[in-house]
């Protein structure tokens, strides 16, 4: 009897555990519902109502008006007076399951994730017409997991809110079709030449096919694409059952007839890729959104300096000056003219090519690995803050630092070599020396202070050559190089000096901070070097005749087994006034795609055109380095040089017989750990 009374006992208490667990379980899930409620209903999407009224116009540097946002070209249209060919497009296009989900499509996240897998690339997405409605009303391009839970949060809010016809009706007013029209009325006019009421089923999905990329399909530059897109479009509306064979045979046969572009307003869209990264600044730091920016008939006052964005983006224009690709595929590149003394950003570009409206801007966007550009900021300036010089001897010889073990370009070591000299030389071994001597905490805390972004992974001797798990872009190297253009000062890198909205107010004002990176003295001395470097060493290719210009090359190597050439190039110079910052090498190098010159051959020469052509009108400044001793300003007058002035070099032994650079198995280990030491000379 007492054994079973016990059994029961612990039954019962069995039974009690469960039902506490499931209490437990039903009041977590009740309180992550009524979290997620309360989350969905603070959402504020009060700007869905707003009107679209008016354009957005740019003002430069001086206040006359540069440019004009294409969002002018806004008709807002009701829904009954959409063809119901054009809304049955956009939804078999965009959105299959839109009159069934609930704001976002769990089925077709899930269909998307498969193909992408199966097609081993980025080919679809998942978002729902509702979740592209937050995005562009209300959020960014940024692709981080912050974002898309936002943009889940208000794509319910929205979904709560307002019927699934309203919110069509809203997404085919906002989407942009390129060539200046947003919305589908100015999308008719601009490409048909008629009232949206008059489309055919064929210029429907004509127009649904453009939201996935307007330039690169515009009908008015390549109708063939356009075409062909459509009928893409035509076979997705067959297969979902919204027209049948007879209507998808004619509409596929239909020639559609573009009207050419309309004279349109000579601001509009012009400087596009300044103009990408305003809207971006706006939205990230004054709190505005995309429509604010794109039809808030803003008034948005600049740093832009229209010279130098017309000098900048005609060095780009002309592909005589880049390297050329065996298929075609472009060599990239991005740049930013800064000015030192305000941090003001004169001009950018931010690729080759056609450009896409907010698409990735490589001046501003691109994170790569800055080769030996680094060494200035993580080397050389905290070394001469702990009492080194210009002229201190540095190590040159073999080095093996816990299995890290550094190369010159050239695989041969001097001995010993002024800081000089290595400097403009561009040689590895006696910086990662000298890294190692000062400290790495030192480095790291230089790098900081100049406002890199770095990893917990960077902390490594590698750094010394720019070897970065993540990397830095154009803007964020002109940032930092115009510390030394400053005497030591760091300015954030800004477009906006202040917005006044439609009725007058000013709703945002830039606010200067100033950072202390380092002493006069040191900036003046890093000044005095990297003028050195261009007037006889790596940079000499971005020399301006009658100017005076300091500046540094870089490069990272190839990591795939041998393969000799490099994926990045990298020049970053400034004059007394200005400072600019160049990036090249492909978007995805590859066994295929890398660049076979060095930096100094190929990036200095079109930093040397953009340099130039943007200082054309500009007076010629000298630099004034009045707290560099004389004695080390005439050191090099004075010292005996080596022919090309290059210091002696002793040979390492002799190789095994075939070897080759950077291809076996020691020297691989060795880029691990440093990774990606640039042993290319620059």
């Amino acid at each position: 009897m007492e054994a079973q009374s016990r059994q029961q006992m612990r039954q019962t208490r069995r039974r009690r555990c469960w039902l506490q667990a499931l209490v437990v379980a039903a009041l977590a899930l009740a309180a992550v519902v009524a979290a997620l409620e309360w989350a969905i209903d603070r959402q504020n999407i009060a700007a869905l109502e707003t009107p679209l009224p008016a354009a957005t116009i740019i003002y430069d540097e001086h206040g006359r008006i540069a440019s004009k946002l294409a969002a002018a070209n806004i008709e807002e249209v009701p829904i009954d007076r959409v063809p119901n060919y054009f809304l049955e497009a956009i939804v078999a296009t965009e959105d299959r399951r839109f009159y069934e989900h609930d704001g976002v499509d769990y089925y077709g996240l899930l269909r998307a994730m498969w193909r992408n897998i199966r097609a081993g690339a980025w080919v679809e997405g998942g978002s729902t017409i509702t979740q592209q409605l937050a995005k562009n009303v209300f959020l960014t391009n940024e692709k981080t997991l912050t974002r898309k839970w936002k943009e889940w949060l208000i794509a319910q809010k929205i979904e709560r809110t307002y019927s699934k016809q309203e919110i069509l009706e809203m997404y085919i007013n906002r989407i942009y079709f390129g060539a200046g029209a947003w919305g589908v009325a100015s999308a008719a006019k601009t490409y048909f030449g008629k009232d949206v009421s008059e489309l055919t089923l064929s210029e429907s999905a004509m127009l649904a096919g453009l939201i996935k990329a307007p330039s690169a399909l515009s009908p008015v530059r390549h109708y063939d694409k356009a075409v062909a897109r459509r009928n893409v479009v035509l076979s997705l509306m067959k297969e979902q059952g919204y027209i049948d064979d007879q209507e998808w045979i004619a509409a596929k046969n239909e020639h559609i007839a573009i009207q050419q572009e309309p004279k349109r307003d000579p601001y509009a869209g012009k400087y596009p890729y300044y103009v990408d990264e305003l809207i971006h600044e706006a939205i990230a730091q004054y709190g505005l959104t995309q429509s604010d920016v794109l039809s808030g008939g803003l008034h948005i006052y600049t740093e832009l300096d229209p010279n130098m964005q017309q000098a900048l983006e005609a060095v780009y224009a002309n592909d005589s000056l880049f390297p050329s690709s065996p298929d075609g595929v472009p060599v990239q590149s991005g740049a930013v003219l800064l000015d030192p003394k305000t941090g003001g950003v004169k001009a950018l570009v931010g690729g080759r090519g056609r450009h896409v409206f907010r698409g990735f801007n490589r001046a501003t966007e691109l994170r790569r690995q800055p080769g030996s550009t680094l060494k200035p900021l993580a080397v050389y300036t905290p070394a001469l803050e702990q009492g080194y010089g210009p002229f201190s001897l540095l190590k040159d010889e073999p080095l093996n630092l816990g299995g890290y073990r550094p190369q010159n370009y050239d695989h041969t070591h001097r001995g010993t070599v002024t800081m000089y000299e290595a400097i403009i030389h561009s040689l590895n071994v006696p910086a990662v020396w000298l890294l190692n001597e000062i400290g790495l905490d030192k480095g790291m805390e230089a790098l900081h202070r100049f406002g890199l972004p770095l990893e917990k992974e960077d902390r490594q001797l590698g750094i010394a050559l720019g070897g970065m798990s993540r990397g830095v872009s154009p803007l964020e190297m002109a940032e930092a190089y115009a510390v030394f253009a400053n005497d030591g000062v760091r300015l954030d890198g800004h477009l906006i000096t202040k917005i006044v909205d439609a009725y007058g107010r000013e709703v945002a004002e830039w606010k200067p901070r100033r950072t202390v990176v380092t002493s006069k003295k040191v900036a003046q001395q890093m000044t005095f070097l990297l003028e050195g470097l261009i007037r006889e060493g790596t940079g000499k290719r971005a020399a301006i005749p009658g100017r005076e210009l300091a500046g540094k090359t870089g490069s990272t190597e190839m990591t795939i087994p041998g393969i000799d050439g490099v994926k990045d190039q990298w020049m970053v110079g400034y004059t007394p006034q200005l400072v600019g910052a160049l990036w090249l090498g492909y978007d995805r190098p590859d066994e295929t795609h890398y660049l076979t010159t060095t930096s100094g051959e190929t990036a200095a020469i079109i930093f040397r055109h953009m340099m130039e052509k943007a200082l054309a009108d500009e007076p010629v400044v000298r630099f004034s380095l009045p707290l560099v001793k004389q004695a080390e300003r005439e050191h090099k007058k004075r010292e005996p040089k080596a022919p090309e002035s290059v210091p002696p070099k002793v040979k390492e032994k002799p190789r095994t017989p075939g070897h080759e650079k950077g291809k076996n198995k020691k020297e691989k280990k060795e880029k691990k750990h440093g990774k990606g030491h640039g042993g290319k000379r620059e």
